[in-house]
């Protein structure tokens, strides 16, 4: 039985996790930390604040499993330093409250492309954000890289809804992914014994664990 701590509950990905996790029989316990309060989440534990910093600096209970779904675009930002708060920073933050709290094992939504050293700078934040993980004192750090999402959001990204109809053509890790195969993928990832050190799970990897569990 595993008590974990979420990042991203209200997001796409982080929303079906966390039907998953309150259903899942081998989660004890669940913390999931928020700028604003969960509705329908019966039995689980969210501190919340505007800041998220601040709602991660409330959780005190002992933590196994740490799963991170944070992410934006640099639209929805604003800026390149917003979306570097939340990109990163806020994923570096939920990382250090895991470790803090005695977590072995992270996992953590990034992006196909996800690379320190790209020219564009959606890839290179993503890239960076991995390789501070990557520098902390995990027991097991599992990445998972994702194509173009697929589901339905509280707000709408133009470019998804131009490109997705596209990228459901394209073979391999290109193809597009539905948001609930990621939060099934890390779910299972996260209950299966693996080994230690680092795991990077591409998008076609991630459709794969997801039809396993179907």
């Amino acid at each position: 039985m595993s008590q974990v701590l979420i990042t991203g509950a209200t997001g796409l990905v982080g929303g079906h996790l966390l039907r998953m996790l309150i259903e899942a029989p081998d989660i004890a316990a669940i913390t999931a930390a928020t700028r604003r309060p969960l509705a329908d989440a019966e039995g689980v534990l969210n501190p919340h604040a505007p800041e998220l910093s601040d709602a991660l600096a409330q959780v005190v209970d002992p933590v196994d499993i740490v799963f991170c779904c944070l992410g934006t675009t640099l639209r929805d930002a604003g800026s390149k330093a917003a979306f570097i708060q939340a990109d990163y920073q806020l994923v570096v933050d939920t990382a250090l409250t895991g470790l803090r709290l005695g977590a072995k094992h992270m996992l953590v939504v990034s992006a196909m492309g996800a690379n320190p050293h790209s020219m564009f700078f959606y890839n290179r934040v993503k890239g960076e954000m991995e390789e501070a993980l990557r520098a902390q004192p995990w027991t097991r750090l599992t990445i998972l890289r994702p194509s173009m999402l697929l589901g339905d959001r509280e707000q709408k990204r133009a470019n998804e809804a131009v490109l997705a109809p596209l990228f459901r053509l394209l073979p391999g890790n290109w193809k597009s992914i539905h948001a609930h195969e990621v939060a099934q993928a890390m779910l299972s990832e996260a209950l299966t014994p693996g080994r230690e050190g680092v795991t990077i799970l591409p998008s076609a990897k991630l459709r794969e664990i997801a039809a396993s569990e179907a």
